[in-house]
């Protein structure tokens, strides 16, 4: 990325903006990131040509650290985090013919040689100082639908099939590569573990929040159409098995791995599209809405109290 394309206040200055995330082996926080943009928007404005070093992993194609030449560059800006440790120190080397300034950043330790050797440090908090609010605040973003995903694991009752992970593994695959928030969910309780859910309301009040839900299992789809909540599901088992029977019952599309144990990947995009469409949202909520009797309840209290005779027997 490159800012002030149409020529620089000063034609002398050239700014690399790097941070956490310009780093091969760090970590990049969204946060991180978003200071970085701040930095490159108000340079942008200024009229100041800048690029942005990104690592490898976070932006494929973009400017590696590697390749920005420290000839090219008059100044260094070192956005966000902390300042300190061997990646932040190495900058001080590779640039040191360069200005360097650190700004939105935490100072722990101000005689820290990562810190100290910056010709100007703007915290956001440093001992003695008035703490600032972090540049990430700075930087509008666009709104992405939000996906739930719940995923069936190994399904040792459908033995003649092989279900469960390798539609998940396909599956997994296709989401990263959407551009959507996604929140992994498990339809699974557990009272002693805060990463699960104790009870289905407190599951529910999640799925009832979502855009869509992504699901290889039975519930997820039930739970999610409960709720007026379009479901992208897919039955893992080939030829489809209860996920595609339930789907059935709700009137509602659902997708049947193939016998490669792939979904067609051309049909998950046009039903994720439908999903998030007005037409997709409607059906949801008038499954949702839709007045139903509940024929296995009626059918259960009928066998019990000898008001009819049973059906027939559905057991194994």
């Amino acid at each position: 990325m490159t800012a002030g394309a149409g020529g620089a206040r000063e034609p002398g200055i050239r700014v690399l903006v790097t941070g956490w995330p310009s780093f091969a082996d760090g970590v990049a926080t969204a946060g991180d990131v978003l200071a970085m943009e701040a930095v490159a928007a108000a340079l942008a404005g200024a009229e100041i040509g800048c690029d942005l070093a990104w690592s490898p992993v976070l932006r494929p194609g973009g400017l590696d650290l590697a390749d920005a030449a420290p000839g090219r560059y008059t100044h260094l800006v070192f956005a966000c985090g902390p300042l300190h440790g061997p990646q932040v120190a190495g900058l001080h080397e590779r640039y040191r013919a360069c200005t360097r300034i650190a700004v939105g950043v935490s100072v722990v330790d101000p005689a820290d040689p990562a810190a100290a050797r910056f010709d100007l440090i703007l915290a956001r908090d440093a001992p003695g100082t008035e703490a600032q609010r972090d540049l990430s605040a700075q930087v509008p973003v666009t709104p992405v639908p939000v996906a739930g995903v719940v995923l069936a694991d190994e399904q040792p009752e459908y033995r003649a099939a092989q279900t469960g992970p390798p539609v998940t593994a396909w599956l997994s695959r296709w989401l990263t590569g959407l551009n959507c928030a996604r929140i992994p969910l498990d339809t699974r309780l557990d009272t002693r573990d805060w990463a699960h859910h104790a009870t289905p309301g407190q599951f529910e009040s999640v799925i009832r929040r979502l855009d869509v839900v992504v699901t290889t299992r039975l519930h997820g789809l039930v739970l999610a159409l409960k709720n007026g909540v379009p479901a992208l599901a897919v039955d893992p088992v080939p030829g489809g098995a209860k996920v595609t029977a339930q789907a059935c019952a709700w009137g509602w599309p659902v997708l049947t791995a193939s016998r490669d144990d792939t979904p067609d990947p051309g049909s998950l995009d046009r039903l994720w599209s439908w999903c998030l469409s007005a037409e997709g949202a409607s059906r949801a909520r008038a499954a949702a809405a839709g007045n139903w009797a509940p024929p296995l309840t009626r059918g259960l209290l009928a066998a019990l109290t000898g008001d009819q005779p049973p059906g027939p027997h559905q057991g194994p």
